[in-house]
């Protein structure tokens, strides 16, 4: 007998999360037989806490098709972790009882590592309450620090971002530095592993060529050696790019840019770490600079997302709802690498219990000896990810996104639930 899934987007969105949605959605509107109605949470779990469900079968396929070069979460996302089932079992029995309601027997959540670890949860609390969920989870995060998957959908696009960026902003610069800004710095995402730092070595191939040094989460931040750098390269070549990862620490752990607060997952909100080189480089050096903040910018470019990375992205989601009607629980697709060139990779799985609130950091070896830049080991890996290019349609000069209508699924239980 069929049963309807779920489906939400979780934490921080990214310009490819709507391609595994469609993934998703025309997947299992291909085995209609089997699989009903696909709804969505609207802004992520908190939907299926609240009861507050979009009935994704009222969007005509254009729309879901248009979902793959649309950036954003379409349906809306958030940042919210559920407690451990011991602390607060009412959270899980909640969800269970609005599965239930609506015959949900399929949730697909599409996150990073504490997505995984809700899905965990809740397959196991689903058998436990007599109303048994296929779990799946679908990789997502543009930090790319899932453990056991090659790379994450998310990150190919922004590591492309970063690149042109880096590369771009260099040129700017060093036609201007005669007379002008000596030192750049971009600070870009990534809260204790350096991956989209790193994918900004991709813009240049010399020790000439911006950028000239990488500010790493995993290497501490060494305060003279790193003005020493910006000193020579200034001299060498008259100007300097500095590319920052907004988790750059000292040796004692402590952020160098540290806001003071903290999300609904616990972790420090950063940002700000630019102004902070910035202005060590003024003080100490005395040099003319700029510097910019990718923030949201860098994954939210659909305009500029990678082709392979829209293809992994809908790739996990097709393959979720596969492994869910083959009878797979508690797992996570996987992107595996075949070979690097020509770049090949197929779907593989994982128990979800092996990535669940785990974090895959950049490797030593992928960092040069002094700590500054990429090794060849790194840029192997790297430069096939952000391969090819997936424009989206344009009219009169801009993108045409998709807007659907979300419409509300009725609700079914009494009495509102309180978020804690």
């Amino acid at each position: 007998m069929k049963q309807n899934a779920f489906y939400a987007q979780s934490g921080g969105v990214t310009s490819v999360i709507n391609a595994s949605a469609c993934g998703v959605i025309e997947t299992a509107r291909r085995h209609g037989d089997r699989i009903g109605k696909v709804f969505a949470g609207r802004n992520g779990i908190i939907g299926a806490l609240t009861e507050d469900l979009i009935d994704t079968s009222t969007e005509p396929a254009s729309t879901i098709a248009a979902l793959r070069h649309t950036p954003g979460g379409a349906f809306g996302s958030a940042r919210y972790k559920l407690k451990s089932i011991d602390e607060s079992p009412a959270e899980y029995e909640r969800m269970i009882e609005v599965f239930r309601a609506h015959d949900i027997g399929y949730f697909f959540y599409n996150g990073g590592g504490d997505s995984m670890d809700t899905a965990h949860k809740v397959s196991s609390i689903g058998r436990s309450l007599g109303f048994p969920v296929t779990c799946i989870g679908i990789p997502k995060t543009v930090d790319n620090d899932l453990p056991v998957t090659d790379n994450c959908p998310g990150f190919g696009s922004v590591a492309k971002y970063v690149a042109i960026s880096t590369m771009e902003a260099a040129l700017d610069v060093q036609s201007m530095a005669k007379t002008s800004t000596k030192v750049f710095i971009l600070e870009v995402m990534g809260r204790h592993a350096g991956w989209i730092a790193a994918a900004s070595g991709l813009a240049g191939s010399g020790p000439s060529q911006a950028p000239h040094l990488i500010l790493f989460p995993e290497i501490p931040f060494d305060r003279s050696a790193f003005l020493s750098r910006v000193k020579d390269c200034v001299t060498r070549n008259e100007y300097c790019v500095v590319v920052v990862s907004e988790g750059a620490r000292l040796a004692d752990g402590t952020f160098l840019a540290d806001a003071g607060a903290h999300d609904a997952f616990g972790h420090a909100q950063l940002g700000g770490v630019a102004s902070v080189i910035a202005a060590l480089v003024r003080s100490e050096l005395g040099y003319k600079y700029h510097y910019a903040i990718a923030d949201y910018l860098q994954r939210s470019a659909r305009h500029i997302a990678a082709r392979v990375d829209v293809e992994q992205a809908y790739a996990v989601g097709q393959k979720a709802v596969e492994f869910a009607l083959e009878g797979e629980n508690a797992i996570m697709p996987t992107i595996v690498r075949e070979a690097d060139e020509p770049y090949r990779w197929s779907i593989g799985k994982v128990a979800l219990g092996r990535v669940a609130n785990r974090e895959k950091k950049l490797p030593r070896s992928f960092i040069s000896a002094d700590g500054f830049s990429i090794t060849a080991r790194c840029r192997r890996y790297l430069a096939p990810l952000i391969g090819g290019e997936d424009y989206p349609p344009y009219r009169d000069g801009l993108p045409c996104y998709a807007t659907p209508r979300n419409e509300p699924v009725s609700a079914r239980l009494t009495g509102d639930f309180m978020l804690k």
